[in-house]
């Protein structure tokens, strides 16, 4: 698709939001900063109505805007509770903004969508039960790269996708948008219904695509209705359908149907009564009906690019959306720092921070009863606002711990011999993404009779490089040795607040003890009771299984550990680190 015609099923797109805000949910604009967004925003103000409220919501707004509750300004001044409208109730019958939507916390998308499920918002605090009608269109601009998405949960309930990084500003044109077609396209909308034949056929399409959500058929439909109104038809027509099936179920295709369910779709219902009389029994218009499925399926095929549609046909989304492993370390409480994650009733011990305006919201509504429980007190000993130790709310946050990934190398003899080169290339690759993604890293080998850490915690890149090149090979495999090491390791990098990740890359063949003895027996059993420690410490494990034939030893000690468990009898370098990767992802 050229980015002129991307344009303007953009400006199409904004047109059908235009007829029903609230119907079709919204508009998921992938776009990065640019004049192509502004002028999509600006025809979009343009055929709205001058009356729709248009509400931008901050990406870190208070549950208490949000949602509305206790007007804490106007109650302390009254002396009586005064409740306040959320901005969501505020957008009734508008539209909200919502910017850096790939941002936008687990809680208020929660909100957001429960507000647009149910029309209406529901508010029990502060003493307040408040139900307000909240029914609105959304816009979420994403701005995210390759991996980052608005949530799930919010793209399900918004009809239209749309990706404006392709176009450019040539390609984005004026169009002259009549504001008069739009409001007459509104008012005829709810007059629009939709026959049984063409509501199976959405339904059937979307199942064909790989669709499991039911709301995609369901706003595809309502997409065909404003197609249908702002086209001037007195019912919803195929080329409406075709239309919402580009603009809604075309983005969300998982897979594609084979080449003959394409050339027999299934037979929807026959016409009804009123359908028949207005044919007049033509067969030509029946097996016009009949072909929905295939002609949905065209269009759909029609907007999807053609190196996504090969992978659809392979059974394949091709869009992997997979975050690097390692990005960050686990969420963990902090009462000093990090991201706010609400608050809770407390005392002010050492290093808790006091969330003073929800403190004066808790308090507020008692102090009708609090000042004449001190009526007999001189006024000026009298203080304005009555605090009391239940008031106190402390600040609650989350933070992510920084990332140590932990190299456990394997430089035995049977190592050395088949695949400590490629190892060793494999880690430097490792250790190169962990350097972009700033993560620290350790490295621990194993050979002889014990083990050795060639490199404690560090970003150095350079010094990692120069401990693995200088590593030599040979000896036996004191596999307990090296995971004991591992183990002490990560309960230091733990207890320092930090997220511990092992890799190690080993044969799995163990032939040297924990005291340094040889036997294999003993051997195995050490290196097992050394897997079950790092496993009862829930600590993350990947195994790479070196060897050039896997046998039930790597595996063994994978699973004795919960590791994933990654064989790689055949490969090189390259593979063995994206192997790792994506495993520890």
């Amino acid at each position: 698709m050229t980015g002129a015609a991307a344009w303007s099923d953009a400006v199409t797109a904004l047109q059908l939001f235009a007829v029903d805000p609230s119907g079709t949910g919204g508009v998921v604009l992938r776009s990065r900063a640019g004049p192509v967004r502004d002028r999509w925003l600006a025809l979009l103000r343009a055929a709205l109505p001058p009356s729709v409220n248009m509400k931008q919501m901050p990406l870190n707004i208070a549950e208490g805007r949000l949602l509305g509750g206790l007007d804490l300004n106007a109650t302390l001044l009254a002396g009586r509770p005064v409740a306040e409208r959320g901005l969501l109730a505020e957008a009734d019958g508008g539209v909200i903004m919502l910017a850096m939507a790939e941002r936008l916390p687990a809680a208020t998308t929660v909100h957001v969508t429960a507000a647009m499920d149910a029309g209406e918002t529901i508010v029990e605090r502060d003493g307040l039960s408040l139900r307000m009608p909240a029914r609105f269109g959304v816009i979420a601009i994403d701005e995210g790269l390759e991996d980052e998405f608005a949530p799930a949960s919010l793209r399900d309930r918004l009809a239209l996708h749309l990706d404006l990084n392709a176009i450019g500003v040539r390609d984005a044109e004026e169009f002259a948008l009549d504001a008069g077609e739009i409001a007459a396209a509104r008012a005829t909308l709810p007059s629009l219904k939709a026959d049984v034949a063409r509501i199976v056929a959405l339904c059937t399409a979307a199942a064909a695509l790989g669709i499991s959500s039911l709301r995609a058929p369901l706003l595809a439909l309502r997409i065909a209705r404003a197609s249908a109104a702002l086209a001037g038809h007195s019912r919803i027509e195929q080329e409406d359908l075709a239309l919402a099936a580009r603009l809604v179920l075309a983005p969300r295709a998982l897979v594609f149907p084979p080449a003959d369910q394409e050339a027999q779709p299934e037979q929807p219902p026959p016409p009804t009564e009123d359908e028949a009389d207005e044919s007049g029994g033509d067969d030509q218009t029946a097996d016009v009906d009949r072909a929905l499925d295939e002609v949905i399926l065209a269009a759909v095929q029609a907007a999807i690019p053609p190196d996504v549609l090969m992978a659809l046909r392979a059974g394949s989304a091709g869009r992997s959306r997979s975050r690097s492993s390692g990005k960050a370390g686990a969420l963990q409480k902090s009462g000093k720092r990090g991201r706010p994650a609400g608050v809770l009733r407390g005392a002010l011990r050492a290093g808790a921070r006091l969330n003073v305006i929800e403190t004066l919201r808790a308090a507020a509504p008692w102090q009708p009863l609090r000042r004449r429980e001190v009526a007999g007190s001189a006024e000026q000993s009298r203080p304005r606002i009555l605090i009391r130790k239940d008031d106190f709310r402390i600040s609650r946050f989350k933070q992510r711990t920084e990332t140590v990934t932990i190299f456990v190398v394997d430089a035995s003899g049977s190592a050395a011999l088949h695949r400590l080169a490629e190892a060793k290339g494999a880690v430097e690759l490792l250790l190169a993404d962990c350097y972009i993604r700033r993560d620290q890293v350790a490295l621990i080998a194993f050979r002889g009779s014990g083990a050795e850490m060639l490199l404690p915690p560090t970003r150095s890149l350079a010094r990692a490089k120069r401990s693995l090149a200088g590593l030599p090979g040979g000896g036996g495999t004191p596999l307990a040795a090296g995971l004991d090491a591992a183990f002490m390791l990560s309960d230091s990098v733990r207890r320092k607040g930090q997220t511990p990740t092992v890799i190690v890359l080993t044969d799995g063949r163990a032939n040297i003890a924990r005291d340094g003895g040889q036997g294999r027996p003993r051997a195995e059993d050490d290196a097992m009771s050394a897997a079950r420690q790092l496993r009862g410490a829930g600590i993350r494990v990947v195994l790479v299984d070196t060897s050039p034939r896997p046998g039930i030893s790597g595996e063994s000690i994978a699973n004795e550990m919960g590791a994933r468990y990654l064989p790689l009898p055949h490969a090189d370098a390259a593979t063995l680190s994206k192997a790792v990767l994506a495993s520890a992802g």
